[in-house]
């Protein structure tokens, strides 16, 4: 009966990080179309929702990566990944809290990898698979969105040069709302996997699931519900640094952004890798800015999000062997989860009226 809680506890609380993956990522997909009003805020995040939930049942193969290809299963148990998903989302209000765009899906591997750490040793962890499917990919993706970005923006300058500026905007505001629902698409497609390798994960450590068991339907549909409604809330603050802090950019801009972005997450997804969205968007967005003009781009906010970035993994991985440890003062039972549960209620809470105290910022932004 105390397996089976703190595995009900583990799915909660991975739902919960989906969720936050969803709002805090919002930007990710949406802020280019609106900071270069081809669509209104709300029908720009009312849209992505809608194509997340699709994405989520395009393909598994990320899923799969997370569930068994970074962390050993066999010693993996309902603790250890509850502590992960912890240190995951706490890393991800903090960041969305300073308007940081940090990558959930790196805060999710590393509260992972942390708290398995610290329950197993070094030997738990893939060093191989960490380094091949997780930080290469991290490395490799948002250089070639920025070049990707870079090319498309000089095609697309030169094949509308000559052309009238206020045909050639509408048009390409046009394309921002194919190249964006690509792109929601994508995000779907690899970030709400991850959730569902997490619950998996805690299923085969339960017992609940075999070793080579796929994903359940179950799994799916409420993975994808949850980044939806998570997407459909907003993240605000995020928006406004990825929209128009590190550039202003043009409808054309926004256009190869948002194209480059998406063809680099859905071939990664295809291949099993567990990208950050943050990452490939933002480099998508800086290779459309540069290609027009270097200055173009507020490089000191650019520097600010790397930082972020490189501190993500190390965080989120400090915070969930923390939470592990915290966990284990209560034994190996539910207890420990149960209060690390109503802790993290308690702090959200909190800060949820402390927000409606100050206004809320959906309302001041939209």
């Amino acid at each position: 009966m105390g397996n089976d809680l703190i595995v009900v506890i583990v799915v909660a609380t991975a739902l919960v990080f989906d969720f936050t993956n969803g709002f805090h990522d919002t930007a990710n997909v949406v802020a280019t179309s609106v900071s270069t009003r081809a669509l209104p805020p709300r029908l720009a995040v009312g849209f992505a929702a809608l194509l997340n939930f699709v994405g989520a049942f395009v393909s598994l193969q990320v899923a799969a990566t997370v569930a068994k290809g970074i962390v050993d299963s066999a010693v993996v148990t309902p603790t250890v990944v509850f502590a992960g998903l912890i240190g995951a989302i706490a890393w991800n209000l903090i960041t969305w809290y300073f308007g940081l765009p940090s990558s959930s899906s790196h805060a999710l591997i590393g509260g992972v990898v942390g708290s398995t750490f610290a329950a197993s040793g070094a030997g738990a962890i893939d060093g191989e698979g960490l380094l091949g499917k997780v930080v290469v990919p991290a490395l490799v993706a948002p250089t070639v969105a920025f070049v990707a970005a870079s090319v498309g923006i000089v095609i697309c300058y030169r094949l509308v040069g000559r052309l009238r500026p206020g045909p050639v905007s509408s048009g390409f505001r046009l394309g921002q709302i194919a190249s964006g629902g690509l792109l929601a698409l994508s995000h779907g497609t690899n970030d709400a996997q991850k959730t569902m390798g997490v619950i998996t994960l805690a299923l085969i450590a339960n017992g609940t699931l075999g070793p080579d068991a796929g994903v359940p339907t179950w799994v799916v549909v409420s993975a994808a519900t949850a980044i939806a409604l998570g997407t459909y809330s907003g993240g605000w603050r995020i928006i406004r640094t990825m929209g128009s802090r590190i550039i202003k950019m043009d409808p054309a801009q926004g256009f190869a952004a948002q194209g480059a972005g998406a063809a680099v997450i859905l071939a990664s997804s295809h291949f099993g890798y567990p990208l950050s969205t943050t990452h490939v968007i933002s480099g998508g967005v800086m290779g459309a800015g540069a290609a027009k003009r270097i200055s173009a781009v507020r490089w000191g906010v650019a520097g600010n999000m790397v930082a972020a970035w490189l501190l993500t993994l190390p965080a989120a991985a400090a915070i969930g062997a923390l939470v592990y440890g915290i966990t284990r003062i209560f034994g190996t039972g539910a207890v420990g989860p149960v209060v690390v549960s109503a802790l993290l209620i308690v702090a959200l809470l909190a800060g949820f009226l402390r927000r409606l105290q100050h206004g809320s910022p959906l309302t001041a932004e939209a």
